[in-house]
């Protein structure tokens, strides 16, 4: 239920700036949302229709934002790289995080998430648009004029995997010494 819950968290923090006329630079909870819902999703056959799903919220949010948000026409095939990577992080969620989510796992899991999602959106863009030459010089200039986004989009995956991952973890930590200080202070017999 809770993965659940952050994946709608994950679909408002794209559209609620919008909403509001506060659109920043990339900063979303996307890629963390992800990381964490598909490291609640379980390992069965259900589980990945889970990514299925998953993507499919995320794809309504890309409609919505084309169509009500920017008043572009959409176009399934701008966006279709983009769906596979939504299911591509649940599935790298599930597979690194599923069972051990310590920082350093979550950290790879930030790092790459980000760095996998500027490689291939700033590609497609040079790939399906008319914005850069086709050359590596263009290529190399879509890259560099992506480099903001990419900073708030490492940023903001590391905090909200940091704070999904890191909260439950603290948490149990609290509980537990509180159980140790209430165990040592038992009287002996």
């Amino acid at each position: 239920m809770s993965a659940y819950l952050v994946l709608l968290f994950a679909v408002l923090s794209r559209v609620l700036p919008h909403t509001f006329h506060a659109t920043g630079v990339n900063f979303t909870a996307v890629g963390g949302s992800l990381l964490f819902f598909g490291s609640r999703m379980g390992s069965s056959r259900w589980g990945r229709w889970q990514a299925v799903a998953a993507a499919l919220a995320l794809a309504a949010t890309d409609y919505y934002l084309t169509v009500f948000a920017y008043g572009y026409p959409f176009h399934v095939s701008a966006y279709l790289a983009t769906w596979i990577w939504y299911g591509a992080i649940c599935l790298m969620g599930q597979g690194l995080l599923e069972r051990r989510a310590g920082w350093l796992r979550v950290g790879a899991g930030v790092l790459a998430s980000s760095t996998s999602f500027f490689l291939l959106s700033n590609f497609m863009v040079w790939a399906a648009g008319g914005m850069y030459a086709k050359s590596a010089a263009g290529l190399g200039a879509c890259y560099v004029a992506a480099v903001p986004f990419y900073a708030n989009d490492v940023i903001s995956t590391a905090m909200t995997a940091g704070m999904l991952f890191g909260l439950p973890a603290l948490a149990r930590g609290m509980v537990e010494g509180v159980r140790e200080m209430q165990a040592s202070k038992l009287p002996m017999a």
